[in-house]
């Protein structure tokens, strides 16, 4: 299946659960323009996430620190805001947390020849413990800043914004993301080294440092995501976005991408994680409990593991 048709049957599938959900809890309900807005407001967070895990999943790696990442980017935007800092300076420095982490990822994987599984499981606990011994267990309380409009809901004398900022710059992230990926030598690099590393190694192209790259592309995403959710919350929680990167790679790879690298695209994720929010959205209205959810949630990431399996022919290794 071509990716243009991947994206358009994707987008069919995502307007039919739409129709099924507002038919089921009420069009005036589900589809009312402070619902389609609170909808992307939920998406952002997974599909700013998503955006940097398409480039590690394409490169054929896998990353399962994000959901850490994104704890302790709330933690350090929280602390800086807590110490006085200005909020640009503690996005800033949350951002740079993230970062870290992706190059600390990257750099494991390339010097020390880990499985990318195993490094980011290792750093998922790592980094999670680092967030909570920050937080010394418990929330930190920040003053309110302009980082709260973030995500916050489009007052009535804004309403030409239509959605929140944060919103726009997910849209604005992954329109550039696409670019990178798609036309730039650097995108290409980690699309050929995806698609066979040994291939791309011989025809000259630096294998680690484009997985590395990957890596880094990642952390950074995962810092905004970060910045998103400390919007939300207007804490640091060092126990937030516990199981995101589920939900992100299960996005990635409902868009198309493919767990064995070399197949994937920035537009298909974004479509991927609006189709997860949507499914949340739904089972929320309607009533359903929790456990229901995470059951469908889980089904999701099943359902994604084997339309790629059935997409690649051929066993799913990580």
């Amino acid at each position: 299946m071509s990716q243009g048709r991947g994206l358009a049957f994707l987008g069919l599938a995502w307007a039919t659960i739409f129709v099924a959900f507002a038919t089921a809890t009420g069009w005036d309900r589900f589809a009312s323009p402070d619902s389609l807005q609170n909808l992307l407001r939920q998406a952002t967070i997974v599909s700013m996430a998503s955006i940097g895990a398409t480039f590690v999943i394409v490169r054929g790696a896998i990353d399962l620190s994000v959901g850490s990442s994104v704890a302790l980017v709330t933690v350090v935007t929280a602390a800086v805001l807590r110490d006085g800092g200005h909020p640009v300076l503690a996005a800033v420095s949350g951002v740079a947390t993230a970062v870290m982490v992706g190059g600390l990822n990257g750099g494991l994987v390339r010097a020390q020849r880990i499985s990318p599984f195993i490094a980011t499981l290792g750093t998922l606990l790592v980094v999670r413990g680092l967030a909570k011994g920050l937080a010394q267990d418990q929330k930190i309380d920040a003053p309110l800043s302009m980082l709260r409009w973030l995500t916050a809901k489009v007052p009535a004398g804004s309403s030409w914004m239509l959605v929140p900022p944060g919103v726009w710059i997910t849209l604005a992230s992954a329109v550039l993301a696409a670019v990178v990926l798609k036309r730039s030598v650097f995108g290409r690099n980690i699309v050929a080294s995806g698609s066979n590393e040994t291939a791309a190694h011989m025809a000259g192209i630096a294998t680690g440092a484009s997985m590395v790259g990957a890596f880094l592309v990642g952390g950074l995403a995962a810092g905004m995501a970060g910045l998103l959710q400390f919007s939300r919350l207007t804490v640091g929680d060092p126990t937030v976005a516990v199981g995101l990167e589920l939900d992100v790679i299960a996005a990635v790879v409902i868009g198309g991408a493919s767990l064995s690298g070399g197949r994937g695209s920035v537009a298909g994720s974004l479509l991927g994680a609006l189709v997860m929010a949507t499914i949340r959205a739904g089972c929320s209205q309607w009533g359903l409990p929790n456990w229901v959810q995470e059951i469908t949630t889980g089904a999701i990431i099943v359902l994604a593991v084997a339309l790629d399996r059935v997409r690649a022919r051929e066993p799913v290794q990580i």
